[in-house]
């Protein structure tokens, strides 16, 4: 029978329960930080929004590309932003939680 909760056989001087320390966990710390991640996304929404601005100008202009690729390019910098501006509403529901917790 194990003890996971270590509460036989106690070693120590004083022979008192001693809680498990903490094991790594695998891949902690390894991942990119969240700040990391948030502006490597706004960085490609911005990119998607100028790639689509670039189509409608050379629409406009007559320089190439058609119609279909003008309204992919802008309804894919459109949902992009959509999606980064969810996730910054949800910071800030978080952050607003966080405010309201009485320490």
């Amino acid at each position: 029978m194990s003890d996971p909760l270590r509460l036989i056989g106690t070693s120590g001087a004083s022979g008192a329960y001693q809680p498990p320390r903490p094991q790594p966990q695998a891949g902690a710390g390894d991942g990119a930080s969240f700040k990391d991640v948030l502006m490597a996304n706004i960085k490609q929404v911005n990119e998607l929004q100028q790639d689509a601005s670039r189509a409608i100008e050379n629409l406009q202009t007559g320089q190439g590309g058609d119609l279909e690729s003008v309204i992919l390019a802008t309804q894919k910098a459109d949902t992009a932003f959509r999606a980064l501006q969810a996730v910054r509403n949800r910071v800030i529901e978080a952050y607003d939680e966080l405010r309201q917790i009485r320490v």
